[in-house]
């Protein structure tokens, strides 16, 4: 016979530890945890949060639905959603130990001399007496477990292995698709793709990406780098044959597996990097920074929420995974009609979105569109939230 604990608010904080609920497992005095965070949480549990750091709208009661994210129910607490610390500072004294969240669960505010606590509500799926049975048998079952995911995960993970920039023309040298079956242009999901060029050995799958186009800053114009355009996918079906003295080179074929756009000669293969579940914690930047929009991701000309934008600022800067960005429209210049002269003057610049940076390189930032009010544009300007 097996006790099972219940489940409480604490684990708002450990799924926004986790990028993919599918697949991170959390072990006691492993959570990504900084000793300020730790901190944090330890002196708000003393005597809760004042009120004031509430949402305007925080509901007494809330059950966790299937479709959830962490970051959604942690802004309906809190004003900040990154400030997960504080909630669970909350409600360290009911459980000491994170735990993951389940659709079902319920989330009770508890308010008392202008303080609020969280407390756990029942625990879904126990049987009486909070004790479940097992059985002597074999048990098999998927490794997503149900729990809730931090952010919208489903929109940032294609980008993860898509959006890639170099430092500079690296895909210069790589393995090119030459030709296609049938002396075809164009190739789409399952056609065959013709490849000279030294393949990696042992490996089987593919990216190909299209000639890269140079990133460039708003300001300075400086290139930070160099985006590959992202094709799609292919697999290698059959191996190539160097050229000898009686023969001429064959290439390898590769199979199409994927297309974000049809493939043609000239683009460019490169391996399928191992896949790696990242823990974001959102969080904001330790310091002040200041940057602005590079460019859109795609072809589009405006982004508006959950759509990917380049940002000038990387590693480098500061900047890192999970890091949340306050979005700002700039102000327009006017001229003012109330004098002779008419001078012109410009506008402040007004605060409108947020930004959760999910892929960082050296000199560039990707990051997901969280709210918006108006069009983002390139040389829209971000800073600290």
């Amino acid at each position: 016979m097996t006790q099972r604990r219940p489940l409480g608010l604490t684990t708002i904080f450990a799924a926004l530890l986790a990028a993919s609920a599918a697949t991170t497992s959390f072990a006691a005095g492993n959570y990504p945890i900084t000793p300020d965070q730790r901190q944090t949480a330890q002196q708000v549990a003393q005597a809760g949060v004042p009120l004031s750091e509430l949402a305007p709208n925080a509901p007494d009661t809330y059950t966790v639905k299937s479709g959830d994210t962490l970051w959604a129910i942690s802004g309906l607490f809190l004003k900040s959603p990154w400030r997960w610390p504080e909630l669970w500072g909350m409600n360290t004294d009911q459980i000491r130990n994170p735990h993951l969240i389940y659709p079902g669960q319920v989330l009770m505010l508890i308010k008392s001399d202008g303080r609020a606590r969280l407390q756990v509500g029942r625990d879904v799926g126990g049987a009486a007496g909070g004790t479940v049975k097992l059985s002597p048998r074999v048990r098999a079952e998927s490794l997503y477990d149900g729990s809730i995911a931090a952010i919208p995960q489903h929109l940032i993970e294609p980008f993860l292995n898509e959006a890639v920039v170099l430092n500079g023309n690296e895909l210069a040298t790589a393995p090119r698709i030459v030709s296609a079956q049938e002396n075809r242009v164009w190739m789409t999901k399952g056609d065959r793709a013709y490849v000279r060029g030294n393949l990696t050995p042992d490996i089987d799958a593919y990216r190909v990406f299209r000639e890269p186009r140079p990133l460039r800053d708003p300001v300075s114009k400086e290139v930070l780098g160099y985006e590959a355009v992202y094709v799609g996918t292919a697999d290698l079906t059959r191996a190539g044959a160097p050229a000898t003295a009686s023969t001429k080179e064959v290439p390898a074929t590769l199979t199409l597996t994927l297309n974000r756009l049809e493939a043609q000669p000239g683009d460019r293969i490169a391996p399928i990097p191992p896949r790696s579940y990242t823990s974001y914690v959102p969080h904001a930047p330790a310091g002040a920074i200041d940057g602005y929009i590079v460019s859109i991701y795609g072809d589009a000309i405006t982004a508006g929420q959950n759509q990917i934008v380049a940002l000038n600022k990387g590693s480098r800067d500061g900047l890192e995974r999970g890091h949340v960005l306050a979005l700002w429209h700039s102000g327009r210049v006017v001229r003012d009609p109330t004098t002779p002269r008419r001078e012109e003057v410009k506008l402040p610049d007004e605060r409108h979105g947020q930004l959760f940076v999910f892929q960082v390189f050296d000199r560039v930032s990707y990051a997901l569109i969280l709210s918006v009010q108006e069009p983002v544009v390139p040389g829209d300007r971000f800073t600290q939230p």
